[in-house]
Formats: structure tokens, C-alpha cells, sequence
């Protein structure tokens, strides 16, 4: 039942966005229609509809720029409430979930290589990440990204041999922006464990799982984000075996090269196989965490730009 409020919350979220968009089309005057008309040329092309690569659980279609370097740092604290948090260790802040280190490269304005390390299990990651499509004003109304990683856990005894240690991971990104700012995105995934993770008898090594994630604009630099995840799991369902569907709620904010979220979130992991693999905390139990995710963007294209301009000006 929860599941599906969740669901339709999204719907209504989305309807309730196009329905917005709709009352401010009729609106429009006959002169707004004349500028419009004569703007439009310009306003053809790709849109830009994320800030970020990364929201609170999912990434977001947005690719780095060909060139370009960002530096992630995500991290998760301990439980805010519930057995294992409370003022004891000051509502989780005295305690750690995951950290994950990483950094995202641009080959391409469409094609990047992400590698990454996470504190739970040790995770090591290795991502191509490739936009197929853009969103973009008389063209696509949808933008679509496709992710493919290969993550290993070089650490560990439950592991017989070297090919255990890997998991993969495939993902396609499917967003769309009602109006700037406000976006819906869905995400069908799967994942293959060479290992069942975690180590519980009769846990499945393969399944799909579904994310939904809407942005909605507080400010020109700010939003708010709704992100959740469902596995479709025959094992991680099955009544008593103490699996929840992660969910998170952030605020996203830029500020010139960072962009910076604070987040709210049951999911312990930050890698998307370990959160779709193994999420036991629940809202319920006071076991979700504040988290924060920090995105710094470094371009390495300045000085070729700087040495252009400068033969330009000179000739």
C-alpha cells in the first residue's frame, strides 16, 4: 500500500506540473505569441534540465562536458532515530553509513568514464555513462542517458572465488522537464551479483528494479527532489526478510562551481547496487539519515578558450 502512494504521488506531482503549464500557455497574449514566434529560432536546441549529475539515490541524465572534471564527495551518517541514533550520537552525526569518493570525466559532451570507492563492502566502481538523447525545444520532449558499470569488493571472506567479487550494474535514464526546473525521470535498472548481497541464503543474484525521481524548482538556483527505488525482487519481498525500498528526500542548491544537496534518506548505500541490493533500514524503525552530496566542477578547456580569444583579438 505504500508503494503505491508513493507512485501516485509522483503521478499527481506530474499532472498537477502540466496542468500548470497549461493554465500559463492560455495566458498568453497575442503580443507574448509575436515574440515568441520571432524567438524561436533561438530557443530551438538541447535543454539543460538537471544542475547535477547525482540527485539523492539515482544519477540524473546530465553528462559532463567533454573535458571537464567533477569531484564528488557523498556521505551518509549513522541512523537519526531508533535504536542505533538519538541523542547518544547526536541523531547519527557521531556515526557513519557510507562515504563515497568519486569523480566523473568528461571524453565527450555525451560520453563520460565515472570511477568511484564506497566504505560499504569496500565497493569499487568503474561507469561509462553515454546521453543518447536530449531534451530540447522543438525537438525530443525527452532526454535519455544510458549507464553501464562493473563494481568489485576486493575485501572480504565470504568469497570463493575471484569472479564473486563482482557486480554489474545497467541502468537507462529517462527524464523530462514540464517547465524549467520541474523534472520527472524514471529509471528501469538491473542488477547481477556474482554474490548474493548481502550473504543470505536463497537471496536473488539477478533482478530489475524501477526508480522515479521529480525536481521541483524553489529558485533559479534551488529545488527540492522526491527520489525512491523499488526492486522487483522475489527474495527481498518475501514477508520477514526485513528489506525496504529506499526513498529520499533532498534540497539541491547551486553555487557557482559546486552544487550542494542535504538530503534525507532510509537508504544506508550511496552505490546503486548496494542500496537496490540491500536496504533494511526503514522510516518506521527511526532508521534513516541525513546525508549530504557536494559536486565540484573543474574545466579544463579555459586555457584553450583563453589562447583562441587571444589570437583572435590579435588578428
Amino acid at each position: 500500500m505504500k508503494r503505491c502512494i508513493i507512485l501516485l504521488s509522483f503521478m499527481l506531482a506530474s499532472v498537477t506540473l502540466m496542468a500548470q503549464k497549461g493554465d500559463s500557455d492560455k495566458k498568453t497574449t497575442a503580443a507574448d505569441s509575436l515574440l515568441n514566434s520571432m524567438s524561436n529560432d533561438d530557443a530551438k536546441g538541447p535543454m539543460e534540465i538537471y544542475k547535477s549529475s547525482r540527485l539523492v539515490l539515482s544519477q540524473s541524465t546530465k553528462t559532463i562536458k567533454k573535458n571537464n572534471f567533477n569531484f564528488l564527495v557523498i556521505h551518509r551518517f549513522g541512523d537519526f532515530a531508533g535504536k542505533n541514533g538519538g541523542g547518544k550520537l547526536y541523531y547519527g552525526l557521531d556515526d557513519v553509513a557510507d562515504v563515497y569518493i568519486g569523480f566523473e570525466y568528461g571524453l565527450t559532451d555525451n560520453l563520460n568514464i565515472d570511477m568511484g570507492r564506497s566504505t560499504i563492502g569496500g565497493l569499487a566502481d568503474l561507469e561509462l555513462k553515454y546521453a543518447v538523447l536530449h531534451q530540447a525545444n522543438g525537438g525530443s520532449p525527452f532526454a535519455i542517458t544510458l549507464l553501464g558499470e562493473t563494481a568489485l569488493r576486493p575485501y572480504g571472506k565470504d568469497f570463493t572465488k575471484a569472479s564473486d567479487r563482482f557486480s554489474y550494474f545497467g541502468q537507462v535514464l529517462i527524464a523530462h522537464s514540464f517547465s524549467p526546473g520541474n523534472v520527472l525521470q524514471i529509471a528501469p535498472s538491473v542488477v547481477r551479483n556474482n554474490t548474493p548481497i548481502p550473504f543470505v541464503p536463497g537471496n536473488d543474484l539477478d533482478f530489475i528494479a524501477l526508480n522515479a525521481t521529480l525536481r521541483l524548482k524553489l529558485s533559479k538556483a534551488a529545488g527540492f527532489i522526491i527520489d525512491y527505488a523499488h526492486s522487483f525482487s522475489s527474495f527481498q519481498h518475501t514477508q520477514g526478510n526485513g528489506f525496504s525500498d529506499p526513498l529520499g528526500f533532498g534540497f539541491e542548491m547551486e553555487t557557482g562551481g559546486h552544487v550542494f544537496t542535504l538530503n534525507v534518506t532510509n537508504a544506508r548505500a550511496v552505490n546503486e547496487i548496494n542500496y537496490l541490493s540491500g536496504t533494511q533500514s526503514s522510516y518506521g524503525r527511526g532508521q534513516y539519515r541525513i546525508g549530504f552530496t557536494i559536486s565540484r566542477m573543474f574545466d579544463f578547456n579555459g586555457h584553450k578558450k583563453d589562447k583562441k580569444e587571444k589570437k583572435e583579438g590579435n588578428n
